[in-house]
Formats: C-alpha cells, sequence, structure tokens
C-alpha cells in the first residue's frame, strides 16, 4: 500500500487523503482565527479576561476592512482613523502601524487564506485593558488588542439584482454632543436598537436620525440620495461616522465628473428621492429597493439601482482596481 500523503488538518489547507479507488484532492474553506495580544488562536478558542474594559463597558475602538486578493483595501486610510478614535477617547496605542500589520498578516497566514487563495473579513479592536470595575480608566492600564480574521461571507446575491429594504427607526442617532460619531468604537447598543425596530418592519436595515430629523446614516453604512438628479449624503454635521468607502466613492464619482453632494436630508427630501444606495467596506455599492417611513409610508426605487447608482457602482469598482494595483505590496501573503 503507499503511504498517506503529507495531511494537515488546518480548514483552508490543500491536502491529499487515500480512498479505495484512488487519490483525491481536497480543499476546505479557510479557519476564522483571533489573535489576542499575540497569541493566534481559532475563534472558539480566543480567551479575554472578563474584567476586560472593552467587554465590561464597550471602552474599545476597531476598523474592518476586507480584502481583494490578500490586499487590504484602505488600510492606511483605517489606520488613520484608528488613530484619530483613539486620540477622541484618550487612548495611547501601543503598536506602532507596522506592528498592527505584522500581527494581521501572521493572523491572515494562519487561517490559511494565503494558501487557499481566498478573501477574508478583517476586524482588528483596541481595547483600554484589563482592570478594576471603576469607570476612570488608570491611563497606565496597558491595552489589548484582538484581530479577527473569519472567511469573507458574500452579501445575499438579490441585495445587488434587486436592493436592500430600508426602514426609518424611531431610535435616534447619538447625538455629536454625547458622543462624537467619528469614535469607531465597540459600543453598537444604539445602532442595534435601530436594526432590531427595521427587522420588525420586515425591513433589512434602518436609517437612523438625528435629534432635528435629519437623515444620518444607516445601522453601519453611509446613505446616499438621488435627489433632483443630483447624488447627495449627509454633511459631517449631521451626526455619522466619516465612511471610508464613501470617502473613497466621492473621489471615484468626482473623477468622472460626477459631483456628490454633501447637505442636509430631511424626511421630505428624502421621500422625494428617485434612486438610493449604502455604502461600507464589505458592501461596496449596494442599491436600495424600498424605504418604510414612520408614518408607514413604503418609497419603492428602481431595482438593482437607477442610472446613477449603478454609475456610481462601477467608477467605485474601477477606483478599488486601480487601489489594488497601486498596492500590491501591501498583499498579506
Amino acid at each position: 500500500m503507499a503511504p498517506r500523503r503529507a495531511h494537515d488538518a488546518r480548514k483552508g489547507v490543500r491536502c491529499e487523503r487515500r480512498t479505495k479507488n484512488c487519490w483525491e484532492s481536497v480543499v476546505n474553506e479557510i479557519q476564522n482565527m483571533a489573535n489576542v495580544d499575540g497569541v493566534i488562536t481559532p475563534v472558539g478558542e480566543a480567551r479575554i479576561p472578563v474584567m476586560d474594559r472593552g467587554f465590561l463597558y464597550g471602552d474599545s475602538i476597531y476598523e474592518v476592512f476586507r480584502t481583494y486578493g490578500g490586499i487590504p483595501l484602505f488600510f492606511d486610510e483605517h489606520w488613520e482613523r484608528l488613530e484619530n478614535s483613539a486620540s477622541l477617547i484618550h487612548l495611547r496605542l501601543r503598536l506602532t502601524r507596522e506592528q498592527m500589520m505584522e500581527e494581521i498578516r501572521r493572523t491572515f497566514m494562519a487561517s490559511g487564506a494565503g494558501a487557499a487563495g481566498q478573501d477574508v473579513y478583517v476586524r482588528y479592536c483596541v481595547t483600554r485593558g484589563e482592570g478594576p470595575v471603576d469607570l476612570f480608566p488608570n491611563p497606565e492600564l496597558p491595552n489589548r488588542y484582538v484581530i479577527i480574521v473569519k472567511e469573507l461571507l458574500p452579501w445575499r446575491a438579490d441585495f445587488y439584482s434587486r436592493g436592500v429594504r430600508l426602514a426609518v427607526s424611531q431610535t435616534r442617532r447619538n447625538p455629536i454632543n454625547a458622543l462624537n460619531p467619528n469614535i469607531k468604537g465597540g459600543n453598537y447598543l444604539n445602532n442595534v436598537l435601530g436594526v432590531i425596530e427595521a427587522r420588525e418592519l420586515g425591513a433589512d436595515d434602518c436609517i437612523m436620525l438625528n435629534d432635528a430629523g435629519l437623515v444620518t446614516e444607516s445601522s453601519n453604512s453611509n446613505v446616499f440620495f438621488v435627489i433632483d438628479d443630483d447624488i447627495c449624503t449627509p454633511g459631517e454635521s449631521a451626526g455619522q461616522l466619516r465612511g471610508l468607502t464613501r470617502e473613497a466613492l466621492n473621489e471615484a464619482c468626482a473623477a468622472h465628473g460626477l459631483d456628490i453632494l454633501l447637505r442636509d436630508i430631511s424626511l421630505q427630501d428624502a421621500a422625494n428621492a428617485t434612486e438610493s444606495f449604502i455604502t461600507s467596506a464589505t458592501r461596496e455599492v449596494m442599491p436600495v429597493r424600498s424605504l418604510v417611513f414612520p408614518d408607514g409610508h413604503t418609497l419603492e426605487f428602481p431595482e438593482g439601482g437607477g442610472e446613477l447608482t449603478r454609475q456610481a457602482m462601477a467608477h467605485y469598482r474601477d477606483y478599488v482596481e486601480r487601489y489594488l494595483r497601486a498596492h500590491a505590496d501591501q498583499r498579506l501573503n
């Protein structure tokens, strides 16, 4: 009998096994991995102390990006936003950009994604660390970093071919003077409540208003409307996170002579819109097919996106392709 061929039990690694009749090639999916302060394990085995302030209070910041061909999308921009979040919550990062990139790379390779040639979802988080049950943070606490590298699950195909359904939630976005929206922090209860409302209304996601009744964003994506033949999105003063995909889309469209207007958007403005879409790191540009208003009225949009939505989708894809060519040296494998 021929000897058993090399076997690697990790998911995501190609191996061969002996069957009754022949050798067969087996390709497993990648394994979701976590890196907690340099210790890399499958996500189900990762451990964080219960006294960690990120767990107790949501006292943490984070970023999420996806890879294309092993290249992180907008890594430098994500790192700059993390540094800004850290500054806003008075947190001193103990890892440099280069150190964080290396830890992400180690986790990526441990997942088997490099060998499997699959793209992944990467989330890296920094908590204020472990301390006593006390709201005031000891400035000497060593912060903790957590990196999650997991399979990049595709969004439902009909979210692109038809569009996503949104509903305006009764839950208002945190006021700017209560919590700076540019802190990408770990406490998402405000957004969670908005999504719960939307699902109860039969929608896929919500649109949240600020305390003045103006549109801010979806639960974790920026929102755009086509109003009077212009693509419009809420300005920075509305109270939404500074979206990196939104910024990239603004540049992409401007390069093709298609301007995106930053302006206040009321519910009446939204009711007059003829198209809508949302953007995020993993969604890219996703059309909206319907919007439920607080009075129960539903506004329908063109399925799969109208003309300007489709242009935005195409311009963004082109922008990403050019970005990847220019940043091939950041490939993780």
